[in-house]
């Protein structure tokens, strides 16, 4: 791996919690409870390599139509997961920032939320990214309607402009997008942001996802040519 190519920004479409219970005849919220475990050990190695943003897709806004039990265990494990890892977020230089349609989120869990982005929004060595309650399309669509009540004129609307509106503004798109469990889409994740990011597909479940495997991402990531849309001489 080149220390002198690292991707800027990696994105993760956290998949295969469910899978990985079932599969040893658990209960799918035990497959949740492990995802959350796996998740330091994944930020602490891309912050070590270089990295500068990392975003997690932890809950869907279509992730609201799973069964209420299912939906209430994972807001739980999202509360105690962000209070518990606060005093590991300010040793380690992370600030923490959610992205989504956080109105949807449970007041306890935006309160917990909204306290996390507030406590470290000074940390300066990662920005991790966390989308909850988010969708690409609902993002997009929310960003319009702010230069909408902008009042803002046809002409005025530039690719600049929708970037700066995002949830997503001030952050470097991502280079590279990982999705784990053996699916090959995009699931509404970061639909605009993800334009010329490159994607690595594993069929590991997230659960079982490791520091190695992601180094093996990056290092897939730096052979890769990325153009651009442009003929390279």
């Amino acid at each position: 791996m080149e220390k002198r190519n690292i991707p800027r920004h990696i994105a993760i479409i956290m998949d295969g919690n469910g899978r990985w219970a079932e599969m040893r005849g658990l209960q799918r919220f035990e497959g949740h409870k492990r995802g959350v475990e796996r998740i330091r050990e994944i930020i602490e190695a891309a912050s070590r390599i270089g990295v500068d943003v990392m975003s997690l897709y932890a809950f869907s806004i279509e992730n609201w139509l799973r069964p209420e039990q299912e939906v209430s265990i994972i807001m739980g494990l999202l509360e105690t997961t962000l209070s518990g890892e606060f005093l590991n977020f300010m040793q380690e230089g992370i600030r923490f920032k959610a992205i989504g349609n956080r109105e949807r989120l449970p007041e306890n869990v935006r309160a917990v939320v909204e306290h996390t982005e507030k406590a470290t929004e000074n940390n300066t060595k990662l920005l991790l990214q966390c989308a909850l309650s988010y969708g690409g399309r609902d993002e997009i669509i929310r960003s319009v309607k702010k230069a909408v009540g902008m009042g803002l004129k046809p002409e005025d609307i530039t690719e600049e402009l929708i970037s700066g509106l995002l949830d997503t503004a001030g952050a470097h798109d991502p280079d590279l997008i990982i999705r784990t469990s053996g699916e090959q889409r995009l699931s509404n994740f970061l639909l605009w942001q993800s334009a010329y990011s490159e994607f690595y597909f594993t069929n590991t479940l997230w659960p079982d996802f490791t520091k190695e495997e992601l180094l093996e991402a990056v290092h897939e990531y730096q052979i890769r040519d990325r153009r651009f849309g442009k003929v390279l001489p």
